[in-house]
């Protein structure tokens, strides 16, 4: 997943906005016609217009398309789910509904079995997610004024490090961590 926030996005690495030519053919679903959540592609669809719209900077769009892809997935898809969760809270204006939307994504990953993530990239480590996660729950709650509540996160945050590969994603997140904690000080 692209960053919106500069802390955000998927230790995959991979883009969120996968390639793609051509417009949408009889087969495809597209968002605002009848029919446009009904399959994974309008479901995509409706996820790719919001990135589209994020990176254009049009926050209350993106919010829209992500909050209707978050009712199509309901609970079924708890990994989809904890990602668009991740976005979602990066898109709020108020720091509370940040807060909420990362609980969400939390709470999505903690639901989410490692044999469950695997059916979607052998590699995913869902403990990879944890860091980032914890990470920004202490961004919103030092937000908030909440120090306390930040260093608790920050120090799970901490303890989770050891899940992420040695590569540039999680050398963000590690800068990111010494960063909070130097303001936490």
């Amino acid at each position: 997943m692209s960053d919106v926030s500069g802390v955000r996005g998927t230790p995959s690495g991979e883009s969120a906005e996968p390639e793609r030519s051509g417009r949408p053919g009889p087969e495809r679903s597209v968002p605002g016609e009848p029919g446009a959540g009904e399959s994974a592609l309008g479901r995509f669809e409706l996820g790719l217009n919001g990135v589209r719209a994020a990176q254009r900077g049009r926050t209350a769009e993106a919010r829209a398309s992500f909050e209707a892809l978050w009712e199509e997935l309901g609970e079924r898809d708890v990994f989809h789910r904890c990602v668009l969760a991740h976005y979602l809270a990066d898109l709020q204006d108020d720091p509370r509904a940040e807060l909420e939307w990362d609980r969400r994504a939390l709470a999505a990953a903690d639901s989410l079995t490692a044999e469950r993530a695997a059916t979607y990239e052998s590699a995913l480590q869902v403990r990879a997610f944890f860091p980032s996660l914890h990470l920004n729950l202490a961004s919103d709650h030092l937000k908030l004024g909440e120090p306390d509540l930040a260093r608790e996160q920050l120090e799970r945050a901490v303890r989770s490090l050891d899940a992420l590969p040695e590569d540039a994603y999680s050398a963000g997140i590690r800068a990111a961590v010494d960063e909070l904690r130097q303001r936490l000080r």
